[in-house]
């Protein structure tokens, strides 16, 4: 009876999120921590901007057209900077694009500070940062594979989406309440200061040079990674897969209609149901300690994209119970953590490391334009049908299309982790299990490595 509970203990750590990349690489350790505070002060403006636009120009169209420009310079420059992380030195490359990133928020501070600060300065600063941010973020995700052994790279991936779900629940938070107390010029202030943590955690990592073989940056190297994704279908398929999940699943626009007149609960409900899918995928990102034990990491993208489908339709149905809908979109939000943790753990080992930040480029304008283009679509239904049908159209039509994906890329459910399959390190022990699929999969299952004695295991 006395091994019971030390069995339960260890069952429950193997469900928690792995923190040893946090715990043995100290370069990760480093980067994911500077992200990390600056990640709230970037939460903290995500909220500022559209309200200081919104009060100095009382138009929801002034609010709308924000997105729009900061979405055009992520499709414009995400191909380039990914050429660019590629063919420098991507610790150099992160500090350049911290100190600008830095820099707009200290010129949102002034700006919001003036008297009668001109609406079009706040414009052309967030194209400015949207700019920065497209060469950022695949200089940061090309970095990883760099900072961390194969075998912990999904735990590391896990660990990435813990952070930014976290900030996603509690940065906005605290942005109000920064709104609230001290002005949006101080809260623009803060997100300033909060890049000084970032920039000194790269001030304090060693230099991560081009490989050898990187192509400098140029039309012609944004086409080899093109060319790179198209011709490892497996690849592809990562990408396919979410646009799929994101183009007929994402109802993140007919959410004000939804709590005004299918709930009926208002803005406070409205603020709920736009907090659940990261608060859920904040508990599925702590729920992560088992990714890098699965062999067949293309099967779990593929009953995770089901899992949000799925949950989507099910947020569509239940109109008739507020709490009841939120679960099912924390739900779906778990789901979306657990495919973008596989997925980009698939694209990370897939790819070389001098086209890395290429194809981790495409990877952003993926999962960049996916929603927007989702969010347009969930509209336009809408517009025929009414907002609770187009959310349960959209659920069901990328059930649909994911079986479509699955038979035209049978690569995606047959991809095996090549990090797993060798033994990899640390792995402790787990029970196989299979998942159900809502269509026909050729009896495909989810494999989980066979258990392993705790004693062969390098964990204590």
């Amino acid at each position: 009876m006395s091994h019971a509970p030390a069995g339960r203990a260890r069952g429950l750590r193997g469900l928690l999120v792995d923190i040893e990349p946090l715990r043995r690489d100290r370069e990760f350790r480093l980067l994911w921590s500077g992200q990390l505070v600056s990640g709230v002060g970037r939460a903290v403006t995500v909220v500022a901007l559209p309200y200081e636009l919104y009060v100095l120009t009382r138009s929801p169209l002034a609010v709308g057209l924000l997105a729009l420009v900061q979405l055009v310079p992520i499709l414009v420059f995400a191909l380039g900077g990914g050429a660019i992380a590629d063919a420098v030195d991507r610790r150099r490359l992160l500090l350049l694009t911290q100190a600008g990133l830095a820099a707009c928020s200290i010129a949102l501070a002034f700006l919001a500070f003036a008297p009668a600060p001109p609406v079009v300065g706040f414009y052309v600063v967030a194209f400015v940062a949207a700019g920065l941010g497209a060469i950022d973020q695949p200089a940061r995700s090309a970095s990883i594979p760099r900072l961390v052994p194969p075998e912990r790279l999904n735990a590391a991936i896990a660990l990435g989406q813990l952070s930014f779900n976290a900030v996603g629940v509690a940065g906005p938070a605290l942005g109000g309440i920064l709104i609230a107390l001290v002005g949006v010029s101080a809260a623009f202030a803060f997100d300033a200061v909060t890049f000084l943590a970032a920039i000194a955690a790269l001030v304090l990592m060693a230099p991560l040079p081009p490989h050898p073989g990187a192509a400098r940056p140029s039309v012609a190297a944004v086409k080899e990674g093109l060319r790179f994704a198209r011709a490892r279908r497996v690849v592809l398929s990562t990408f396919v897969i979410d646009l799929v999940a994101m183009v007929f699943g994402m109802p993140s626009s007919l959410f004000p209609a939804l709590a005004l007149d299918v709930f009926g609960v208002g803005p406070a409900g409205l603020g709920l149901l736009t907090a659940a899918p990261a608060a859920g995928g904040l508990v599925g990102a702590v729920l992560t300690g088992w990714v890098s034990r699965v062999r067949m990491p293309g099967r779990s993208v593929i009953v995770a994209v089901a899992g949000w489908g799925l949950a989507i339709t099910a947020f569509g149905l239940a109109a008739g119970s507020f709490p009841l809908a939120l679960v099912f979109l924390a739900l779906a939000g778990a789901a979306d953590v657990i495919s973008a943790v596989f997925r980009s753990g698939i694209l990370q080992v897939e790819t070389p490391d001098e086209l890395r930040g290429r194809l981790s480029s495409i990877h952003i304008v993926v999962v960049t334009s996916g929603p927007r283009l989702g969010d347009a679509e969930a509209a336009a239904v809408a517009a025929l049908v009414g907002p609770q049908l187009s959310v349960i159209s959209g659920g069901i039509l990328c059930l649909l299309g994911l079986g479509l994906v699955v038979r035209r890329f049978p690569e995606l459910a047959r991809y095996r982790s090549p990090v797993v399959a060798a033994g990899a390190p640390g792995r402790e022990e787990v029970v196989p299990e299979i998942v159900r699929l809502p269509f026909e999969l050729d009896s495909v299952e989810t494999e989980i490595d066979p258990p392993v004695r705790p004693e062969a295991s390098e964990r204590t």
